[in-house]
C-alpha cells in the first residue's frame, strides 16, 4: 500500500494500540463500583465524546466540575492499571513513524484522551518525539464525532486538510475527520474492513507494516 500525503493525524486508542477492550472493561468495572450497571454489549454505543462528556452521560449533569474531573481521573487510573502489562504498539508503528519523519511528513495526534493517558501511551511506547503536535480531549469542548479536535490539530500543524490523512478505528472518529475535510484511513482493531469502507474510509489497513510512501 502506498501513501501520498503531506501530513497524517493519528487517533490514539484503537489506532496506535489495540486497547479498546481494556477501556471498555475498565469503564464497566468502574461504573459498577458506583452502582451503575451496563452490559458489555451495550457499552460501545455510549463510548464517544470527551471524558467529561462520558462522566456526565453516566453520572448526570448535576455534578460540579471538580467532581467530574475527579471521577474522570479515577476511571483513567483504573484503565491504566488494567492495561499497563498489556501495553504494546500496533505492528510496524514505530518503523512507520520513523519513515514519516525521514520523508518530512508532518504527524499529529488527535485523541479524546486526557494528558495522563496520552503520556501513558506515548511515553510507554517511547514514541512521543515522532509527533509534531498533540491535541487531547481537554483542549476541545465537544468530542468526536464533532470535528473540533481534527480542525485544531490541522491548525497546529499548519497544513491544509485536503493534504492530510487521518487514521481512525471508530465510526465517531471517521465522521469527525471527514467533517474536518480530511481523508480517512481506517484500521481494523474495532471494526471490519467492510464496515470501515462503508462509513467513508478511503482505504483500510490492519497494521502499519508494508506501507510505502510516495
Amino acid at each position: 500500500m502506498v501513501l501520498n500525503t503531506k501530513a497524517i493525524i493519528f487517533d490514539m486508542d484503537g489506532t496506535l494500540v489495540d486497547n479498546i477492550p481494556y477501556h471498555e472493561e475498565s469503564w464497566i468495572i468502574f461504573l459498577k463500583e458506583y452502582g451503575i450497571i451496563i452490559e458489555p454489549e451495550n457499552f460501545s454505543a455510549q463510548n464517544h465524546g470527551t471524558l467529561d462528556e462520558m462522566i456526565i452521560r453516566f453520572f448526570g449533569n448535576d455534578l460540579s466540575r471538580e467532581r467530574i474531573h475527579e471521577l474522570g481521573l479515577a476511571k483513567e487510573n483504573a484503565y491504566q492499571h488494567l492495561y499497563r502489562q498489556h501495553l504494546k504498539e500496533m505492528e510496524g508503528l514505530t518503523s512507520f513513524l520513523k519513515k514519516l519523519k525521514q520523508n518530512n511528513i508532518k504527524t499529529g495526534l488527535a485523541t479524546m484522551g486526557i494528558p495522563s493517558s496520552i503520556d501513558f501511551i506515548l511515553g510507554g511506547l517511547n514514541i512521543k518525539a515522532y509527533f509534531d503536535e498533540v491535541t487531547g480531549g481537554m483542549e476541545v469542548l465537544k468530542g468526536k464525532p464533532d470535528p473540533d479536535i481534527f480542525l485544531k490539530t490541522v491548525e497546529k500543524l499548519q497544513v491544509d486538510g485536503k493534504d492530510t490523512l487521518a487514521v481512525e478505528d471508530s465510526m465517531g472518529g471517521i465522521q469527525a475527520a471527514k467533517e474536518a475535510g480530511l481523508k480517512v484511513v481506517g484500521i481494523t482493531t474495532t471494526h471490519s474492513e467492510e464496515e470501515l469502507m462503508d462509513n467513508g474510509c478511503t482505504f483500510v489497513i490492519h497494521d502499519y507494516a508494508n506501507i510505502d510512501l510516495n
